[in-house]
């Protein structure tokens, strides 16, 4: 039997780049992860878009943030983003 307490209540985290920052308060980060092909091995990477929410509209295209999941926020939001990792030079 697994100890599920450690899990339940978790919220996912993500780490990704903004890749659009033309809403109110929303941003759309683009999270890429890599992950070997089931036949042949190779690394492949897949990528995913979420739309999170930024309160103070202060995350810019090419940010690398973490976004963390949340309650809906609106029909498409369901992360918010926690904090910036690195603004690009």
């Amino acid at each position: 039997m697994t100890d599920q307490s450690a899990t339940k209540g978790r919220r996912k985290l993500r780490l990704g780049t903004v890749v659009r920052d033309r809403m109110d308060k929303t941003v759309v980060v683009s999270v890429e992860r890599r992950l070997a092909h089931p036949l042949y091995g190779k690394q492949v990477s897949r990528g995913k878009r979420y739309q999170a929410h930024d309160e103070t509209n202060e995350y810019r295209v090419g940010d690398l943030v973490r976004i963390e999941e949340t309650r809906p926020l609106s029909r498409h939001k369901r992360w918010r983003v926690l904090e910036l990792i690195q603004r690009p030079d």
